[in-house]
């Protein structure tokens, strides 16, 4: 049995790894991680594999409290992901070695540990990075700098894990890298929308609606796959046409959506549709949240400063000065036990000739 083969080769895969560790070029290894690192890599590994049979959230509590101790302990998220690897081939070279069989099963659970261990450990980092950035108060391009380059190198490095075949693209470290790889986009998105609002520059141009939801519908198809939900667009009449700053809306339809996908039930359904009445162009964005109570529904859409402090933004605030910017409105409604329905009014433009 894997998990027998380990705890009795303990020392041994101790020494391996910590020789492949010593030679690495980069991240260039520390007394810390070869002392101390090594073994409390292994010992969480066997941990995991111990868990393997137990509950998912038995094994993503367990992997999501590692990330921390190492964190906690000054390793680095690079260290993180090359030492897991590291154990992962002393393991399987010792085994080939001591004619010592690792069944297919067993093997696939190794991967997916040192998967979901990796993925953790690195979700665990953002989060913290996260909230040091805002704790600090780094100014606001220090901070989405930092913030980018961070995620940047996270998505690399799992890249990096995926190309070398250690684990599956379907996997927790494949999610990893597209999480990243969203909020990168997010964070420029937000950030470009802050500064052309902040310019008071007009920017809009009749558009052609379909155009408008090109992208909108790309990027939310893939994340609803990746959230396990179904997504809908229901397209108006064609040839509709909106005078808007096509950045700005672009953005703010594409956050409401995401929200949507987000705080929806799982297995949920989520639409935009869109429709024309009484000049002007109207998207639904429909999600199954479950509902939300009278009180904090109205206190959503209001400006950051006037809001409850127990009421999150959402991205809101930026989207509804987006909306309205182009002489658009935000509304928002609650379906009772269902979800809510977010409303985008949009002045109707005239046909170009």
């Amino acid at each position: 049995m894997l998990f027998e083969f380990i705890k009795t080769n303990r020392a041994e895969l101790i020494a391996r790894t910590r020789a492949r560790v010593a030679t690495r070029a980069a991240p260039r290894p520390t007394e810390n991680e070869l002392e101390r690192g090594v073994p409390l890599f292994l010992d969480q590994l066997v941990e995991t594999l111990r868990l393997s049979r137990s509950t998912n959230d038995e094994l993503s509590r367990s992997a999501g409290a590692h990330g921390g101790v190492l964190l906690r302990a000054g390793f680095t998220v690079a260290q993180v992901v090359h030492d897991y690897g590291d154990i992962c081939q002393a393991v399987t070279n010792l085994a080939a070695e001591t004619n010592t069989p690792i069944t297919v099963d067993e093997f696939r659970t190794l991967n997916r540990c040192l998967d979901d261990a990796i993925a953790h450990a690195v979700t665990v980092y953002a989060a913290q990075r996260e909230r040091s950035i805002a704790d600090e108060g780094i100014q606001r391009l220090s901070s989405l700098v930092d913030e980018i380059r961070t995620r940047l190198s996270t998505a690399k490095l799992s890249f990096e894990l995926l190309k070398q075949g250690h684990v599956g693209v379907g996997g927790s470290t494949g999610a990893i890298l597209g999480s990243n790889l969203r909020t990168v986009c997010n964070l420029l998105d937000r950030s470009f929308s802050d500064l052309r609002l902040a310019s008071g520059k007009d920017h809009q141009e009749s558009v052609l609606v379909s155009e408008l939801l090109e992208q909108v519908e790309v990027d939310g198809s893939i994340e609803a796959d990746s959230c396990g939900l179904t997504m809908a667009f229901i397209a108006g009449e064609p040839g509709l046409r909106v005078k808007v700053d096509r950045f700005l809306i672009t953005v703010a339809l594409a956050g409401l959506l995401q929200n949507a996908l987000k705080f929806s039930r799982v297995d949920g359904h989520v639409s935009l549709g869109i429709s024309s009445r009484d000049g002007t162009v109207v998207f639904e964005i429909a999600d199954e949240c479950g509902g939300l109570a009278p009180d904090k529904l109205r206190d959503l859409l209001l400006p950051a400063e006037q809001r409850s402090s127990r009421t999150p933004s959402l991205g809101l605030d930026m989207a509804r000065r987006s909306i309205e910017s182009c002489g658009g409105r935000l509304l928002l409604r609650d379906v009772p036990g269902t979800g809510c329905v977010f409303t985008v009014e949009l002045p109707l433009a005239e046909a170009v000739a």
